[in-house]
């Protein structure tokens, strides 16, 4: 029998679209991912965000549970309410935005999460760090780890 090995408990499985996985795995998986996730359900209450080793921007538990609108800047819940609302509408899917902070580039996207019906279920935020990416130039087709 497989063991959770956070706490010796039998393993609870979740059942996805495509494969199983344990609590622990899946959130294994989402912590090594090179983004920052923050979801926000269909009532704009901030669920869950990533917790990864080099997030760009600062989450704490005390967000979890509370309105995103309270979650950021006052010069910036404006343009959150507009996302919001325009995803819920169902009128976009998908905004993106592009800023330098420090000497690093952050990507910023936000995607409408809907069910199979496209019923509107929240909004993923994802942040990533592409500086690297945008330095990238030609090609490497072999694996090289130097």
């Amino acid at each position: 029998m497989m063991t959770d090995d956070r706490n010796g408990q039998p393993a609870v499985k979740i059942d996805l679209e495509v494969g199983r996985l344990t609590p622990a795995q899946l959130n294994a998986m989402l912590l090594h991912l090179p983004v920052d996730i923050t979801f926000v359900d269909e009532n704009d209450t901030v669920l869950y965000y990533s917790q990864t080793p080099d997030r760009i921007f600062t989450r704490i538990p005390a967000v979890i549970g509370r309105k995103v609108q309270n979650c950021h800047p006052s010069q910036s819940v404006d343009i959150v309410e507009r996302i919001l609302l325009t995803f819920k509408a169902g009128e976009k899917d998908s905004a993106e935005f592009w800023i330098p902070l420090g000497h690093k580039f952050i990507h910023i996207r936000y995607f409408a999460v809907r069910d199979d019906e496209g019923k509107y279920m929240g909004c993923l935020e994802v942040s990533q760090d592409v500086t690297a990416i945008r330095e990238l130039k030609g090609q490497q087709r072999l694996l090289d780890w130097k």
